[in-house]
């Protein structure tokens, strides 16, 4: 697989991006101007958003070369590889904002990848479907099979998913690695936002913005 840094060469408005709600959700977060790694940016819609309505400064990592194209042709830079490879290129705090959407449970290493993530931003935005979602729990509850909806789409033999977790996992994990939850976004799957009551039993989607204990306390 050749791993190359790809340059811009054309300009995309965002416009795919607007369309998604979780993608809209996430750039509130992102502060106007700020420095943006996307990890598995996919074709780089997210990223082509924040460059065109929040004036950052946009680099993505992602493995799959089609996408990795995608990206090229939308005008966004690329480094086509994997991103913990990606990353360990990068020097400590290279970008204000690192995001992983909807990718963490698809690592091999998600704890390396969440730490990683902090050495070379300031704070983590990442998102991930809830395996403690009801329905979740309803289908392997009484098929006894591994459950499958919009949200986990795949059959178990075909799965990219090989660490799916539920919200309360990746709070204790924060809480253990001493890392600090400072933002949480809670979707339905039809990603309506919704209150943390009963998140791990009500929410399919979580965004979370994390940062380092010290750092959270600083801002």
């Amino acid at each position: 697989m050749a791993r190359v840094m790809a340059r811009r060469t054309a300009h995309d408005n965002g416009g795919a991006a607007r369309r998604r709600p979780d993608y809209q959700m996430i750039a509130a977060l992102v502060p106007a101007g700020a420095r943006v790694l996307d990890l598995g940016c996919g074709d780089g819609q997210l990223l082509a958003l924040l460059e065109e309505t929040k004036g950052c400064r946009v680099q993505g990592i992602e493995i799959l070369e089609q996408a990795a194209t995608a990206c090229i042709q939308r005008g966004v830079p690329v480094y086509h590889g994997d991103m913990l490879e990606g990353m360990s290129f990068l020097s400590d705090g290279a970008f204000d904002v690192v995001i992983l959407s909807q990718t963490l449970q698809q690592t091999m290493r998600p704890l390396v990848v969440l730490h990683e993530m902090l050495r070379v931003g300031r704070r983590a935005i990442i998102s991930f479907p809830n395996f403690g979602y009801w329905r979740t729990r309803l289908q392997l509850l009484l098929s006894g099979r591994m459950p499958r909806h919009d949200l986990l789409p795949y059959p178990w033999y075909e799965t990219p998913n090989v660490h799916l977790c539920t919200i309360l996992d990746f709070c204790e994990l924060c809480e253990q690695e001493g890392l600090a939850i400072t933002e949480q976004v809670l979707l339905t799957p039809s990603h309506r936002p919704i209150s943390p009551f009963l998140a791990n039993w009500r929410a399919g989607l979580a965004i979370m913005q994390v940062e380092r204990n010290g750092e959270a306390k600083e801002a």
